[in-house]
């Protein structure tokens, strides 16, 4: 009797046991191993950007035989910094590849008074001359970005891509309008980070590069550097806003022919995915 009774406390504990852990059993959410920040759950991501450099670019192009002096966008046409869009585009088929593309249209227009005898195109613009000047510079980045380390917080990877460049300057005045071109595709490597101090703010860096040096030919060299560093607010996975500082240093010397081109400062801009 005692055995049975023994047995029917064990069965009765048993069963209470059970129906007090079923409710907390059933409250209990296990952290999923794959939960990404807010704002990396997508395969198609958009952004649009307003970037705001202080510029500094000279350019040179000689004919004829003649050599073309070294002009400065601003001291020597009267160009002021102004501001540009740009605009992104990012393919993600899976969590660690990325095709990525980038178009910025930048174009100074300026009239000035030549304060000093310039060179441009084997013509010479003189002291006093009335000088209308254009330049029109578009960019486009074709990218594919391998991230070999994912986290929920963030990730690091390496960059390839093709930046095609095609630079115009025109220069018109009463005695004469000329322009110089110059166009061509710049390969680049380089790296990317990121990571999340708090599930829905992102800080990013990003670095590529490209040189040939004067070693290989010294009537021929090219340099390439741009990098960026700045941070998105994502209120949802799909609709963020960012800011940073972002910088470009390209250069280039073809025979006679040269310019150097560097834009550095803020942006801000808007990113959609889905």
């Amino acid at each position: 009797m005692q055995t049975r009774a023994v047995r029917r406390t064990l069965w009765a504990g048993l069963v209470a046991v059970l129906f007090l852990a079923a409710p907390a059993a059933a409250q209990y959410q296990p952290r999923p191993i794959h939960d990404p920040a807010t704002g990396e759950k997508w395969n198609i991501e958009a952004g649009a950007d307003w970037w705001m450099p202080s510029a500094n670019v000279v350019v040179a192009s000689e004919s004829l035989g003649i050599q073309g002096s070294n002009i400065d966008l601003k001291r020597d046409l009267g160009a002021t910094d102004q501001r540009f869009p740009s605009l992104q585009l990012q393919l993600r088929p899976s969590p660690a590849h990325k095709l990525r593309f980038t178009y910025l249209p930048i174009k100074y227009e300026s009239s000035a008074t030549l304060q000093q005898s310039i060179v441009f195109q084997g013509v010479r613009y003189r002291i006093g001359l009335p000088v209308n000047s254009v330049l029109d510079w578009k960019t486009f980045r074709f990218g594919y970005e391998y991230d070999f380390i994912v986290r929920n917080r963030g990730f690091v990877g390496f960059i390839v891509e093709a930046k095609y460049t095609d630079v115009k300057v025109q220069l018109d005045s009463p005695i004469a309008s000329e322009f110089a071109r110059a166009r061509g595709p710049i390969p680049a490597l380089g790296g990317i980070g990121r990571f999340y101090p708090v599930p829905n703010v992102a800080i990013t860096g990003e670095l590529t590069a490209f040189k040939i040096p004067d070693s290989i030919d010294s009537r021929y060299n090219a340099h390439y550097l741009e990098w960026d560093l700045g941070g998105t607010v994502n209120f949802t996975d799909h609709v963020g806003l960012r800011g940073g500082y972002h910088s470009t240093d390209v250069g280039y010397l073809i025979k006679s022919d040269s310019g150097t081109f560097e834009l550095r400062g803020l942006y801000f801009g808007a990113v959609l995915r889905y």
